[in-house]
């Protein structure tokens, strides 16, 4: 049996999925709470601003997870936006806040990924690997 803190995990990565990589607009409706709370300075107000972003976004757009952790209510995913219409890549940690199985509220920490030219450390900042042409 799963803990509740392992079922928000899984639901968040299984959310995440559905709606970036698959866009399945309705399939991810049952994920996010109508009442949805987005606090971010790239994404539109409520479950509709998420959802109109990916609607407009490229559709090579790609996430992938990466570690994820849970308190409580609480899960925040370190992943990776790829082919995104910009530039660079973004690194997200993003922090879900779950409430009645359905992802509630959420803030983003959002940093261009480094290639390896940028990188200080020499390391990549998501995964064991730079981005493609760094």
């Amino acid at each position: 049996m799963k803990s509740k803190q392992e079922a928000n995990k899984a639901m968040v990565i299984e959310a995440f999925d559905t709606l970036f990589n698959k866009r399945d607009y309705a399939a991810a409706e049952k994920f996010w709470s109508p009442n949805y709370i987005q606090h971010s300075a790239h994404i539109s107000p409520g479950r509709d601003g998420l959802f109109n972003l990916i609607k407009a976004s490229p559709p090579s757009l790609k996430y992938e997870p990466g570690l994820t952790v849970a308190e409580g209510d609480f899960v925040i995913i370190h992943g990776r936006f790829s082919n995104i219409g910009l530039p660079v890549n973004w690194i997200a940690a993003d922090i879900v806040r779950t409430e009645n199985g359905v992802l509630a509220e959420h803030w983003d920490v959002i940093q261009d990924e480094a290639t390896r030219e940028q990188s200080k450390s020499g390391l990549p900042m998501f995964g064991n690997d730079f981005p493609k042409g760094g």
